[in-house]
């Protein structure tokens, strides 16, 4: 007899051996990760990235049997698969990094201890590895899009527009972007970057020193005006940090460069900051100033997010994972412009562990299956209802 009052149960719900068989696929994992890792692919080496590149084609065909297509954009490469029509979500990575050609042979690609090592694992070939696995432990996998990147690390200027454009295509986007202590990036500052320029007036600095306009002193009220454009309680950073003037000791400088970070929970305070620096003022007579620049990366806001967490939260609980917690951060990623396209957007959904960019870099082992199981489940849901999260 059928209890009417026992709770219905999700028409998509994850299988029960999901997580069972991603973890039967950890040693396949690490071994892909390493083979990604050992093609060295820092962003600026496109002969290194275009290697690497084949590499994450070929690991994508050998798991879901399909070929990517190679997109050229700004004499790069990037890659996409779609499957079917490819329209209902977008699993986003990148495949290159911060590390120099050469980084493996003072930071190998090593496992100990569970901890994985090696320059890039984490940020991020980690995840492009949990993509392909997460694929090729689902049966059906119409409507999914997997754009694979190459100039992430330096603001993706040539797959920006690539990135924009899948995302409108998609009701979703799930970002692989490391996770540290494996909390999800439920939302992330606005990026806005800008280049001071301050043209001055060179003299002799012994000789007649009142007839030069000095950029170095006009560089130092710039920098104070500046800084006074934070808002820490709106969360707004607004940072000098680059900052060069002068060419000899004896000569009064007549140019000078102040390299400046925003980094803003709304549009609205990108706005604002925008329109203060465009309006900042000489201090000096004589002085001028040139401002160029302005939002790079549009914020990630908690309710492009709410949707799809809520809906890992339950999945991961259903796969015997625990909770999962969120996390606002001030760094920036692709999923800015997935949320900026007007696309819900969850981050963070790849390798869990520490260091991006720094010496300790690492994965933690044991967590692969579990992030993998979770993405499984998350495209299996979001491709077999409507696309789109509860």
């Amino acid at each position: 007899m059928t209890d009417r009052n026992a709770a219905t149960p999700h028409p998509h719900a994850p299988v029960p051996n999901l997580y069972a068989e991603a973890e039967a696929r950890t040693d396949e994992m690490v071994a892909d990760i390493g083979d990604l890792v050992r093609v060295e692919s820092p962003t600026a080496d496109v002969a290194a990235v275009r290697r690497c590149a084949q590499k994450v084609a070929e690991l994508g065909a050998r798991l879901t049997g399909s070929d990517p297509e190679w997109l050229e954009a700004g004499g790069r490469p990037h890659l996409r698969w779609r499957f079917g029509a490819g329209d209902r979500v977008l699993l986003l990575g990148h495949f290159d990094t911060v590390w120099p050609v050469g980084a493996l042979a003072t930071h190998p690609f090593a496992v100990t201890g569970g901890r994985m090592t090696g320059p890039g694992c984490f940020d991020m070939k980690a995840g492009l590895v949990q993509i392909f696995h997460a694929l090729a432990l689902l049966d059906d996998l119409d409507g999914v899009s997997v754009l694979a990147t190459s100039d992430e690390e330096t603001g993706s200027r040539t797959s920006r527009a690539l990135v924009e454009a899948e995302a409108r295509r998609v009701s979703s986007a799930l970002v692989l972007e490391a996770s540290e202590r494996g909390a999800l990036k439920t939302a992330r500052k606005g990026v806005s970057t800008y280049d001071l320029r301050i043209v001055g007036k060179a003299a002799h600095a012994g000789l007649e020193p009142h007839r030069g306009v000095n950029a170095t002193v006009e560089l130092a009220h710039q920098v104070q005006a500046v800084a006074a454009l934070a808002d820490p309680a709106a969360g707004t950073s607004v940072t000098p940090t680059v900052a060069s003037s002068g060419t000899t000791r004896n000569t009064v400088p007549d140019e000078a460069v102040l390299l400046v970070d925003v980094r803003a929970v709304t549009s609205a305070e990108q706005d604002r900051v925008d329109a203060a620096l465009r309006a900042l003022c000489p201090a000096l007579p004589g002085a001028r100033l040139e401002v160029t620049g302005g939002p790079d990366r549009p914020p990630l806001q908690e309710e492009s997010s709410a949707g799809l967490f809520a809906l890992a939260s339950r999945l991961n609980e259903e796969l015997g994972l625990g909770p999962l917690r969120g996390v606002a951060v001030g760094g920036g990623s692709d999923g800015n412009l997935t949320a900026g396209a007007g696309t819900p957007t969850l981050d963070g959904l790849g390798a869990v562990g520490g260091g991006a960019h720094a010496d300790h870099e690492h994965v933690i082992v044991a967590e692969l299956p579990r992030r993998t199981a979770l993405l499984a489940a998350l495209v299996r849901d979001l491709t077999t209802s409507k696309g789109e999260p509860e």
